[in-house]
Formats: C-alpha cells, structure tokens, sequence
C-alpha cells in the first residue's frame, strides 16, 4: 500500500502558510499600534472641499490604485495619479482643495519627488504611508501614516509582500472609517454601483416591480370566468382581488384547481386565498426573493400603506436582474 503524504507536510502547503501567518501577524501588530496621525488623517480627509489623490510607484503605485478605487466607490472622491505621468504635465490635475497620499514604503522613492514638491510648493496637504519614520517622505509629510518595519514574507525577503498588505489594509481601514463617519449606507453605495450584481442585490422592489396595466387585479365580485381572462391576459398566473381599493386576497393556479368542481359558478372572492403575502416597494430585491423562496411561491403582489396594489414582482424578474 502507498503511503499518501500528509498534505500539511508538503512545501507547497507549508509555504503558503508561512506566508499567511506572516502577513496576518503584521496587519495584526499594526492594529495594536495604529499610527497616531490616523484619526487626523480621517478627519482631513471628511474635510477636504476637493480629491483624494494618490500616488506610488511599482507595487505601492498598484496598491494606491486599489485605495484610490475604493475611496471613490465608498464616497470619497479619489484618482490615481502616476508619478511619471504627472512630471509631464499631469501635476495640473492637483488644486489647493485637493489632498495627497504618496506612498512609499522606503520613503526614498525618486520617482516621487515632483509630486512631493508640488505638494510643499502649493501647501496641498500631504498624507505620507511608508514603514520608514526618518525618511525624506515622511519628514516632509503633514500626516504620517506609517507602517511596522516588518519583514517581507518571501523566502528572500525583498518582494513587496507584507508591506504591500499593510498598505493594502490601511488604505481599507480609512476607506471604511472615512465612509462609517459619513453615514454612507447601501442607497448611497448602489449610485455609485449601477451594474452588475452588487446593484442586482442593493436593488429595491420598486426597481423591478411591474406597475399600472400590467398588475392583474380583479374587483372581490367577478365572474371566474373574468378572472381567468384577466390571469391568462397579464401573463403572470394570479389575480390579486380588491374590495375597496384594497387587496384581499390573491388566486393562483392553485386556487383555480382546489374549486374546479363548480369554479365558474363562483366570484372571485369564494376563490381567492385571503390574507395573502405582500411586499412594499422599498423591500430589497433579495429580501423579496427570499420570500418567494420560502413560501414556495413565485409572484407576489406590492402594496403600498394603505394595502392598494402598486406592482407585482416574479421570480423571473429578480433572477433576469442577478439578484440570486
């Protein structure tokens, strides 16, 4: 019989560990020792009438992209400049209004120093993130953001590996402070999330309802045969049943087979399953969904305050959509 290698001893796995442990350690040291200029930088950044502007080169340039990406998603108006590009023209972009974020983890990246001047040059307020106190970056700062001088994970400790991940979280870290202090809540994140399935799932039903002609009601007094017309013509398979502008109840398909013995000799009331379940038109899309889920059913009918049918929803619409 072959012996088959414990999985925890192969390299690989092992590796991989090692790196994750490393990496996790670090961001966990640096939440013990958050940088004392972090909550001024919070609030700077609340207050600022103009961008969040980044800048980095290499890996911390990759790394500002994402910060400046999730800033401008969560709220915060955010670009990313880079630093070679704005030596040839592109430091026109930066006003008096805006601030700066260079990033650097040595502090003595060449590649920066225009921007870094600019910055002194026309008192832009400069944030500086780097794991170097005493380098020319964070002297010259006005904020210093500054990381543990950790080892790298790599076996040769030269990739931008922890560090990398310690900007990465920091960068997260603001973003959310900055977006918590706001009160940016999941309205505000859906404008600036318009497609794909993060909009599918902050979506409301009044996004996909169905409204006006197309919501198939029937008055508590109509002929079955009406109100078999009236289900086969909206296309949905129910009718919801009113009384005084009110919806009542609802008749499904299922409704129609549990009184087909005499069905056509009954109103739509004797039919209707009553009481039936509704939505509003603020529900999120998914909430819906998971109503029709468990309830095994897969129409319902939206009602506003006053219980007056405004819109019907089907499974199908919220599947086309992406909610699921």
């Amino acid at each position: 019989m072959t012996h088959q290698p414990d999985p925890d001893d192969l390299p690989i796995i092992r590796s991989a560990r090692r790196v994750l442990k490393t990496e996790a350690s670090a961001i966990l040291e640096m939440m013990d020792a958050l940088p004392d200029d972090y909550a001024d930088v919070v609030d700077l950044i609340l207050k600022t009438k103009g961008r969040v502007i980044i800048s980095g080169v290499g890996k911390s340039g990759h790394i500002g992209r994402k910060i400046s990406a999730t800033l401008a998603s969560t709220g915060t108006p955010s670009y990313f400049v880079h630093a070679s590009e704005a030596s040839h023209g592109d430091l026109g972009m930066m006003t008096e209004h805006d601030i700066c974020v260079l990033i650097s983890n040595s502090g003595e990246t060449q590649e920066l120093r225009d921007i870094l001047l600019h910055t002194r040059r026309f008192n832009i307020p400069l944030v500086g993130i780097s794991s170097k106190p005493e380098s020319t970056l964070m002297t010259s700062a006005d904020y210093r953001l500054t990381l543990p001088n950790l080892p790298e994970a790599c076996a040769i400790g030269m990739a931008p590996t922890t560090s990398t991940t310690l900007t990465l979280a920091m960068g997260d870290a603001l973003a959310v402070s900055v977006m918590e202090q706001r009160g940016f809540g999941s309205e505000d994140f859906l404008k600036n999330h318009p497609g794909g399935k993060l909009a599918a799932q902050l979506s409301r039903v009044a996004d996909l309802m169905h409204k006006g002609e197309r919501v198939p009601t029937v008055e508590a007094d109509t002929r079955m045969s009406d109100v078999l017309l009236t289900m086969t013509s909206k296309g949905f398979g129910v009718a919801g049943v009113l009384e005084n502008g009110a919806l009542i109840g609802v008749i499904s398909d299922g409704d129609l087979r549990r009184h087909m013995g005499d069905l056509m000799e009954r109103r739509a009331r004797d039919v209707a399953t009553l009481d039936p379940v509704t939505v509003t038109p603020e529900l999120f899309a998914a909430q819906a969904l998971a109503i029709l889920n468990e309830k095994k059913i897969s129409v319902l009918m939206v009602v506003d305050d006053a219980h007056r049918p405004v819109g019907v929803i089907h499974i199908h619409d919220l599947l086309r959509a992406g909610v699921a």
